[in-house]
């Protein structure tokens, strides 16, 4: 048996895990990885690198199939989904190794095997037993099972139809969430018939109405059929059953009802942690019940994103190397890639409740959204009546996954109403009409109107419900380098 001996013990070598034993070796930690399968985990591997791929080439493909709008005649455009399974590999592989290169970079010792957890010092992979000091659980989440259909031939899980060696002629998606909606509405794209099927009323359950009304309408336009408040009960002889309600033919079902922390078959049982349900309960410092044992990402809870496993993960390893650290985001953004794309962040106007305003600017009034053919969606803002301070972002619409990054930077950044709005937009001006007489009615004047975005459209109406004057001006302006 050979001992190893490390500061910090990771296990689980996903987006959180090798990203947390990168930092802590760029902090000079003694740092070891274990990682049963590839690293990259699900995200790089079989989840969020490899279906932004496949719907990428599914994109493409119908694009070939709609320019004719704009003149354009693409012929017979056909499919070679072999080589397009080859090309999403090829990036992955790309990938994955240039997380090994930067772990070896760091000098993080990387050992490829199963890890069970001994006790909270102690981990076994193979003939190795690694002693620690600080245990890091990064072990991530996996697909949630249904009873009634086992995963094997024709029933697949979201892993194999990102590898698909043929189009189906009809796939039946049960579960209509983000995975769901995703895959489907790709596969749809690259030719195959697709029913939605979902437990509850709408698809993307999770999200308000007004957000995934368009999505519903895209999927209607595609040709995608939906079978709400429908349960399925088994398949068989290549129909999909349901509790209530006669069977479907189809050729192919795909299960995406969700992911569950990953909490089972390495031991986790021996440390005897506090739990939250099905998830391992962590503070706001990511440590456990147990000292010096530490836990991010899925295997934490919601919201199950890889971004929130990597901060997390580089907040541990700078709180191991002695760094005061806590994670408290004001808000964590999340990104459905379905066509059209929504995106939230911070806290929706159900969730803001009384004392506080929405406001919305529709795409339909966007210059440039109709130059790409994109005019459905809209951009909504929630902020408080009081001070105008921003508590939470909502779009949907073509491309509006680029929004993320703004709309998280504006809460963690406090900022108000008329700090955003008072911020120059490239032109062409995506909203110029409806956003200026926002701003006109709340006093700001006609020459607002050059610097006026979408998002400011919807900024701008908010602002219009109420008197902004006594906040629009509370930033100094900075000039060479001193407050004025």
């Amino acid at each position: 048996m050979q001992r190893i001996d490390t500061q910090l013990l990771v296990l689980g070598g996903g987006p959180g895990g090798y990203v947390a034993a990168i930092r802590a070796g760029q902090l000079g930690i003694d740092t070891t990885l274990v990682e049963a399968t590839a690293l990259g985990g699900t995200c790089l591997n079989v989840g969020c690198i490899p279906s932004k791929a496949l719907i990428h080439v599914a994109e493409q493909f119908h694009l070939l199939h709609s320019a004719a709008e704009l003149g354009i005649r693409a012929g017979d455009a056909r499919l070679d989904i072999t080589q397009s399974v080859q090309w999403k590999n090829a990036l992955v592989d790309r990938l994955t190794t240039g997380v090994a290169a930067l772990l070896k970079k760091h000098k993080v010792k990387v050992l490829h095997g199963h890890g069970e957890i001994l006790d909270g010092k102690t981990v076994q992979v193979g003939e190795q037993r690694v002693h620690c000091e600080h245990l890091l659980l990064a072990t991530g989440s996996q697909a949630q099972a249904l009873p009634a259909l086992p995963l094997g031939g024709a029933v697949i899980g979201s892993s194999q139809a990102l590898s698909p060696s043929a189009i189906p002629g009809h796939l039946c998606v049960v579960g209509a969430g983000y995975i769901g909606l995703e895959l489907g509405i790709a596969y749809r794209k690259l030719g195959a018939q697709v029913t939605l099927v979902e437990a509850q009323g709408q698809v993307l359950p999770s999200y308000d109405a007004p957000l995934v009304q368009p999505v519903v309408q895209r999927l209607e336009a595609l040709g995608v059929a939906l079978r709400l408040n429908t349960r399925v009960a088994g398949f068989e002889q290549g129909q999909l059953l349901f509790e209530q309600g006669p069977p479907l033919a189809c050729d192919q079902v795909l299960v995406a009802a969700g992911r569950v922390p990953c909490t089972a078959g390495y031991g986790l049982e021996r440390l005897d942690l506090r739990m939250a349900g099905r998830a391992v309960a962590i503070d706001e410092h990511c440590r456990t019940s147990m000292r010096n044992v530490w836990a991010i990402g899925d295997l934490t809870g919601e919201p199950m994103l890889a971004h929130r496993a990597v901060a997390q993960g580089e907040a541990v390893a700078e709180q191991v190397a002695g760094h005061a650290r806590r994670f408290e985001p004001r808000c964590i953004p999340a990104v459905c890639y379905t066509d059209p794309e929504i995106v939230v962040a911070g806290l929706s106007p159900d969730e803001a409740g009384p004392g506080h305003r929405q406001a919305s600017f529709p795409f339909a009034a966007n210059g440039r959204a109709l130059t790409l053919q994109a005019g459905s969606g809209f951009v909504r803002v929630v902020a408080r009546e009081d001070n105008h301070l921003i508590v939470g972002w909502q779009a949907v619409g073509a491309g509006v996954s680029e929004l993320a990054s703004t709309f998280a930077q504006s809460l963690e950044m406090g900022a108000r109403l008329e700090d955003v709005a008072g911020t120059v937009h490239a032109h062409p001006d995506p909203g110029r009409g409806g956003a200026g007489g926002g701003v006109a009615g709340a006093g700001q004047g006609h020459s607002c109107l050059t610097r006026l975005g979408c998002v400011n459209g919807a900024l701008n109406r908010a602002i219009e419900k109420g008197d902004c004057q006594q906040h629009r001006h509370r930033f100094h302006r900075h000039r060479g380098g001193e407050v004025q």
